[in-house]
C-alpha cells in the first residue's frame, strides 16, 4: 500500500549493475546495428573520448544519446567495454563473442 513506483531506464539499469559487479563486458541489444557514422556506417570500435564527441558534433543522436552515456558511465565505474548490437540480427550475441571483429559498436576506455 504504501509502496512507492519508479520509472526506471532499463540501460541505466543495467549499467550500474554491471559498473558495480565490476563486469568485463556489456552488450546492450538494440534494433540498429551499434552506434553509426554520420553516413550511416558502423563504427566498430569507439573510445570514451571519441564517443563524446561525436554527441557533442551531432553524429550520435536521438535516443543513441542515452545509450552510448550509459555505457561511458558504465566504463567509468570499472567496466571494461560496452558493445551495442542489433539483437534482431541472427546469432549477434556469438557472433559478438566468439568473433575477431564482433557484431557491433565496442566502447572502451
Amino acid at each position: 500500500r504504501d509502496g512507492h513506483t519508479y520509472n526506471i531506464n532499463a540501460d541505466t539499469f543495467a549499467g550500474a549493475i554491471a559498473g558495480a559487479l565490476n563486469a568485463t563486458r556489456l552488450l546492450f541489444l538494440t534494433d540498429v546495428p551499434g552506434v553509426l557514422d554520420k553516413d550511416k556506417n558502423l563504427i566498430k570500435e569507439l573510445s570514451v573520448t571519441e564517443a563524446r564527441r561525436l554527441i557533442a558534433d551531432g553524429t550520435i543522436s536521438g535516443g543513441m544519446i542515452p545509450k552510448v552515456e550509459t555505457c561511458i558511465e558504465a566504463i567509468e565505474k570499472g567496466v571494461e567495454g560496452v558493445v551495442i548490437l542489433n539483437g534482431k540480427t541472427s546469432h549477434a550475441v556469438l557472433l559478438e563473442l566468439f568473433t575477431e571483429h564482433g557484431a557491433g559498436t565496442l566502447i572502451v576506455r
